[in-house]
């Protein structure tokens, strides 16, 4: 935006600017049964809550005098160039909230130059979003819903489709008791189709070990919560660590990803590249993740 006038005046063309003008249109555009899906969380939500209490909680003490006037915001995350420290998280189920499902965050990400998280409860499956921003560097999550036979497969199609890394997802043994989801009896489309899911349940670090042997691409392991368990995945060659309480939808009573996230960054010591979620809005939360 410009200000000429006493007005600020819109740069683009895009009637999306602020947050609530994406929150609104959204919320108006699906079932009331899909947008608590969307924005609840486990039980009470204090783990939710949480998130977000824990990056209100850091106050930024500006310096100033300093030169700013060429700003540079890019980086690298495993090799990769970005325009933006930033990771488009990977949500199940897109299909029921957006046309083209995992399509759609795939072409933006691509669009925008920031990074982009398939996740494998999404559809379509990992081929056609490949294939809709084929030049574009992606990352697959998966959940463990087979034996080491189907992981194997689903890994090297991964691989093959150009994928630059895989996540697992390791807090979701088994899924957390969403309330607002019970109280309409509201099942995801992918929820409805699932199976398999004592795999996950038993998935644990010798099976972690064992892809890392295997395959030759950067692991990651999304649903980090703890110094030790940080430690341990830094310790057998994780690539990144993604510090996460699964949006407070799982195991609720747990400790904001913030507040955990300098302890985790201290346990690692530089031996892995670190990602974290869990409330993080603006331009200002990230500064502060940083």
């Amino acid at each position: 935006m410009t200000r000429a006038s006493g007005k600020y005046e819109m740069t683009g063309n895009s009637k999306f600017e602020v947050l609530h003008e994406f929150v609104e249109p959204a919320r108006a555009n699906l079932s009331p049964e899909t947008w608590d899906y969307l924005m609840g969380g486990a039980e009470t939500e204090t783990s939710l809550n949480r998130n977000r209490m824990s990056i209100d909680a850091l106050a930024l003490r500006p310096r100033v005098l300093r030169n700013v006037e060429h700003v540079d915001l890019s980086g690298k995350f495993l090799g990769s160039s970005w325009r933006l420290p930033v990771l488009l998280a990977p949500i199940g189920s897109l299909q029921d909230m957006t046309k083209g499902g995992g399509k759609a965050p795939a072409r933006a990400a691509a669009k925008f130059g920031v990074a982009h998280m398939l996740s494998s409860s999404c559809a379509p499956g990992l081929e056609e979003v490949a294939a809709a921003a084929p030049q574009h560097p992606k990352i697959f999550q998966i959940y463990v819903r087979g034996d080491a036979g189907w992981l194997d497969e689903l890994v090297r199609r991964a691989i093959d489709h150009g994928y630059m890394a895989i996540c697992f997802t390791v807090d979701l043994d088994t899924f957390g008791r969403r309330e607002r989801d019970i109280a309409k009896r509201y099942l995801t489309t992918a929820r409805r189709k699932a199976s398999g899911e004592e795999h996950q349940a038993r998935f644990c670090w010798g099976d972690v070990e064992r892809i890392k042997k295997k395959f030759d691409i950067p692991l990651i392991l999304k649903g980090i919560a703890t110094p030790g368990d940080a430690a341990r995945a830094a310790g057998m060659g994780i690539d990144a660590v993604y510090v996460s309480n699964h949006g407070g939808r799982q195991l609720d009573h747990v400790q904001g990803s913030t507040d955990v996230l300098p302890e985790i960054v201290e346990k690692i010591a530089g031996r892995a590249e670190i990602i974290v979620d869990g409330g993080y809005m603006r331009g200002s939360d990230i500064v502060k993740a940083i």
